[in-house]
């Protein structure tokens, strides 16, 4: 935002100068305008401009009791649509406040439409609308104004502390991109000499008081210690060259015009030699400009020069595209433009200088940050797989090649290496590695069995597994809906290419209890889906074990009894076997379940 600094206003020690551009009441606020150089200060308020009113926007009364307690007051008039803003500098250890209103006069000033009343506790060096030109986040900073041709503000800047430093004001915006000379009307100010004015050192400005009916010409020169006469000038025009208050006094026919007018010459920058660099190319890591503001400026202050960069000379000299202090430097050899910048007047700048900046392209690193290794020890290899000539490779390990071997967990750094000259790119990667547990399948439960069942296969393992049954896609739960009965293949794999597991179980239905007394309700216990297996055997044990019964395809139920003799009330446990598509019987270990007998 620097580069777009339209007005400075220059503190002057001089209280004659500093007077004349102050003014603590509304009423004879101090027009300003494109390129008008004025002073700032405050000290004190004259006349009340908020009618006893403890409160305008944010501004509160102060411990005088009224809102203004040293106060200056600036008005200035629009000339073009689009967004304004401002900065108002200050000596940091000060506390200053603004408010600016939208009026045509001062009898009805209204609500102010951007406001600061934040003491400055953290001591930052600017306040206004727009954005910190020091690219500081500040909450003393308003939103951006939009304004239209021909709308009047006053500006209230007020001073809440002990001492007066001063101040300078610089206008911003897009609105002097597009009117950089007349954004603001400068026909507010009614003088015979015009607005003050900005000028360069080592250039002249012709002060021009040319009257149709003059006599007489007579010019004065104010440095500091009043107006002296300045000899032999009497001519309409006066050449001059060095910063004052300029008067001059026209006699005509019929009365005598005094006008002053302020001309002040800012010094000229000159810019330093600046030595070419070769960085490292990265879109993360940008490459910060600001590094080389030490070698433009030289020996001059930096308190009194801005250093700004360009991709083109033309936008250099115009202040346009200036590029961003953290600048994303591609690969490739490119020609930076610098341009050095009166910070009183930007007007007042060189740009001799440019230098070049050779991105050169830091290492790329493709390898996977985390890696898992099986847990019965087998080795894999981490790194890159494909390397580049142009790297050089090491390892936290201690080994130099693109990549290793590893069989055990851990923490492995893996660097890589470009240069040119005297410059390094490094690159590092940090590869987790991480012992992956082979897939176990602790239970598989048979739910809800009517005409489907549900399947749900858990696990007391902790990893990264998908489950399948039969030959349906792999899933990240273990749990089958509608399944039908039958015997069934369910699958279980660890996603990092630890081991498959496959459990075969029959889905089958069976009865919790059974009441075996005659009455033609539940007095028989059997297991529903048996017909769906190949010769299934279920084996019916009591509570020690004993083998009271077998079913199977011909015989499917079983009535309470053994040897003819009831059996008593209590738990009995089963076991069901089953001839697999091989051939080969199968007892399944997950259904092993216990049911009751009620009598």
């Amino acid at each position: 935002m620097l580069k777009q600094w339209l007005l400075y206003i220059l503190l002057v020690l001089a209280s004659s100068l500093l007077n004349a551009q102050v003014s603590n009441d509304c009423a004879s606020a101090i027009p300003i305008c494109a390129n008008t150089p004025i002073n700032g200060g405050a000290s004190g308020f004259g006349i009340d401009d908020f009618n006893g009113s403890n409160r305008s926007g944010c501004l509160e009364a102060t411990t005088s009791g009224a809102i203004e307690s040293n106060s200056s007051w600036y008005r200035f008039r629009t000339n073009a649509a689009g967004q304004l803003g401002f900065n108002i500098g200050h000596d940091a250890l000060e506390d200053w406040d603004f408010a600016l209103y939208l009026a045509d006069d001062c009898n009805n000033l209204g609500e102010p439409v951007r406001c600061n009343f934040f003491d400055n506790r953290d001591e930052n060096q600017y306040i206004g609308v727009g954005m910190d030109p020091s690219g500081d986040s500040n909450l003393q900073y308003e939103d951006w104004l939009t304004v239209e041709p021909n709308q009047n503000y006053y500006l209230l800047i007020n001073n809440f502390s002990s001492s007066d430093s001063g101040f300078s004001v610089q206008f911003t915006g897009d609105v002097f991109n597009t009117n950089p000379n007349d954004a603001l009307d400068c026909s507010i100010i009614s003088n015979l000499l015009g607005a003050p004015i900005a000028a360069c050192e080592n250039g002249t400005v012709v002060l021009d008081a040319t009257t149709a009916t003059a006599v007489s010409y007579s010019w004065y020169r104010d440095i500091g210690s009043g107006f002296q006469t300045i000899p032999s000038q009497s001519n309409a025009t006066l050449t001059i060259n060095l910063s004052a208050l300029y008067r001059v006094q026209v006699i005509t026919s019929t009365e005598t015009i005094i006008s002053d007018v302020q001309v002040s010459f800012s010094l000229a920058p000159i810019t330093a030699p600046i030595s070419d660099e070769v960085v490292c190319s990265s879109a993360d890591v940008p490459y910060d400009l600001r590094q080389k503001d030490i070698e433009a400026l030289g020996s001059q202050d930096p308190n009194s020069f801005v250093v700004s960069y360009y991709s083109s000379l033309s936008d250099a000299q115009t202040g346009l595209n200036e590029l961003p202090k953290s600048y994303p430097k591609l690969e490739g050899l490119e020609t930076i433009y610098v341009r050095v910048s009166s910070l009183e007047n930007p007007n007042c700048f060189d740009v001799s200088e440019s230098f070049d900046l050779n991105g050169i392209a830091a290492p790329v690193l493709g390898v996977d940050q985390q890696v898992f290794i099986c847990e019965d020890g087998s080795a894999t290899t981490i790194g890159e797989a494909t390397s580049s000539p142009n790297y050089v490779y090491s390892w936290s390990t201690g080994e130099v090649t693109p990549f290793i071997t590893i069989s055990n967990p851990g923490v492995y750094i893996l660097t890589a290496t470009t240069s040119q000259g005297s410059t390094f790119c490094v690159r590092t990667r940090t590869i987790e590695v991480i012992t992956s547990v082979s897939p176990e399948i602790s239970a598989i439960e048979i739910d809800d069995f009517s005409i489907t069942s549900t399947v749900t296969v858990t696990t007391d393992v902790i990893g990264d597994f998908e489950y399948r049954i039969d030959n349906s896609e792999y899933q990240s739960v273990g749990t089958f809906e509608d399944i039908l009965p039958g015997n069934h293949t369910v699958y279980m794999r660890d996603l990092n290419g630890c081991g498959v597991i496959t459990e075969e179980i029959a889905v089958v239905g069976y009865f919790a209890y059974f009441s075996p007394n005659g009455d033609g309700i539940n007095d028989n216990w059997s297991i529903e889906g048996l017909e769906h297996l190949n010769e299934p055997i279920v084996s019916i044990y009591n509570r020690y074990g004993k083998l009271i019964k077998q079913l199977n395809g011909n015989d499917t139920s079983w009535d309470g009894t053994f040897s003819g003799q009831q059996m008593p009330e209590s738990d009995y446990w089963f076991k069901l076997s089953y001839v697999d598509d091989n051939g080969s019987r199968l007892v399944d270990k997950f259904l092993r379940k216990n049911f009751a007998l009620h009598r």
